[in-house]
């Protein structure tokens, strides 16, 4: 809110509604969906270290390697291991916030967003490993953040916007 604030102060426009565009221009429209996907990627690696960093810093662990945080799905599961620990709450909790984030940046085409960071998630720790990730733990972590993702951010979006959203009833009398 605060930069969306800030840019119609200045003038300028990096944040675009799906609300109300131009119905003549499908490059536009193209456009606003890279720019909100590019957002939602940023805002959601700041966040993953921002997380990351601040569960380094109250465990106490020193054996992680912050940069590759994100990617890293190698650990052996144990409750007792404080860098599996790092790695599953700081990814719940990056899912999480990055679900109340995606309903501020794209109202209420968060579960489509949510779906498609997750994937180039994937595909972005595919090529940072050069492995495909096979642990079921990573996999039911992601699924489970991405679950929570939706759920809050859907949630959210519809506590926001709900002026916004189509409602079958109004489809019928399009």
């Amino acid at each position: 809110m605060l930069l969306d604030y800030c840019c119609r102060c200045c003038g300028t426009t990096l944040i675009k509604r799906h609300g109300h565009l131009p119905i003549n221009s499908k490059l536009n429209d193209t456009w606003v969906v890279l720019q909100n996907l590019l957002m939602c990627m940023v805002c959601f690696y700041s966040l993953y270290y921002v997380v990351v960093s601040l569960c380094i810093g109250i465990l106490k662990v020193e054996e992680v390697d912050s940069l590759l945080a994100p990617f890293d799905y190698t650990t052996q599961p144990s409750w007792h291991n404080p860098k599996y620990l790092v790695s599953v709450i700081s990814t719940e909790v990056t899912y999480v916030l990055g679900g109340l984030i995606f309903a501020w940046i794209v109202e209420e085409w968060v579960w489509d967003y949510a779906i498609t960071v997750t994937l180039l998630h994937v595909g972005l720790t595919v090529a940072v490993t050069a492995d495909f990730p096979s642990t079921e733990h990573w996999w039911i972590a992601l699924g489970s953040g991405l679950a929570m993702m939706i759920s809050g951010g859907q949630l959210l979006a519809y506590r926001l916007f709900r002026n916004n959203f189509v409602h079958p009833e109004d489809l019928q009398n399009f």
